[in-house]
């Protein structure tokens, strides 16, 4: 007699509850097949919209599509069972007001079924974090460096090098705990200003280029296996090459189609050979 063993998803309440204890492991996941194998060693999979950059070519974040993002969140869910699902919410789909927000935000979890969404800003976007959670959706808030507001920020630097900078930095943390979010990603940030805020405020922390004081770590998977070489930020420690070993097989396909060496359907299907 077989016994089903339902294997429990990973939920907002527990990263919340993971403060100041277990490290937090989060990779970025947007295929069906690299999910399926991030899921369990990850407590979050995060369907980021650096897929614009890594999946899609674009220089930047910017070009991404809510339609883009539902689809890929969809696939990341469909293919884990253990990680809790969180999906970015593209450039210019939750700033113009908290309705726009809570439309655009209830569409993705209505359409993926991921466990919450991900928002970019502090201060200026509390009052919107506060409309989502009180309405039932999960938020994890992006403070420090913003790639969705890189043009706005003169490009990708470290945040937080003068005082100004780190109180906002800091103000920014602490805006977006009070509204309610569960856990906030903290980027391109100086280690004593995010080593700070992440003993100061409430939630999670998940670091990126930011302190190894913070509660969890989030990379690009695409960067963790050497796969995206355009641009590799100096935090970023790649373990793997993949690269080379993708590359010998495509040669090794390429050689065999080519001396009419590629296996027949006999080899492919078992068929018998006539």
């Amino acid at each position: 007699m077989s016994v089903e063993v339902k294997i429990k998803r990973v939920t907002t309440r527990d990263i919340r509850a993971r403060k100041g204890a277990e490290p937090i492991v989060v990779l970025t996941a947007y295929t069906a097949p690299i999910a399926r194998l991030l899921d369990p060693h990850c407590d979050i999979l995060l369907v980021g919209d650096s897929l614009g950059m890594v999946v899609y070519g674009m220089e930047t974040t910017l070009g991404v599509t809510l339609d883009m993002m539902i689809n890929h969140g969809r696939a990341v869910v469909r293919s884990s069972t253990h990680a809790c699902v969180v999906v970015d919410m593209p450039f210019g789909s939750y700033q113009e007001s908290p309705e726009q927000a809570f439309r655009n935000c209830a569409r993705v979890m209505a359409e993926t079924g991921c466990a919450a969404v991900k928002l970019e800003g502090g201060r200026e976007m509390a009052a919107t974090i506060r409309f989502l959670v009180d309405r039932g959706i999960p938020v994890m808030a992006h403070v420090g460096l913003k790639p969705q507001a890189v043009h706005a920020a003169g490009g990708f630097r470290a945040q937080g090098r003068v005082d100004a900078e780190a109180e906002a930095i800091r103000a920014d943390a602490r805006a977006i705990d009070a509204a309610g979010a569960f856990s906030v990603v903290v980027e391109g940030t100086v280690e004593p200003v995010a080593r700070a805020l992440s003993a100061e405020i409430a939630i999670p922390t998940i670091g990126i280029g930011a302190s190894a004081a913070c509660d969890g770590q989030v990379l690009v998977i695409d960067d963790v296996l050497g796969l995206f070489a355009d641009f590799t930020p100096k935090f970023v420690k790649r373990y793997a090459d993949l690269r080379p070993i993708i590359t010998a097989a495509v040669e090794s396909y390429a050689a065999e189609v080519k001396t009419r060496a590629f296996p027949g359907p006999e080899h492919c299907f078992g068929l018998p050979k006539t």
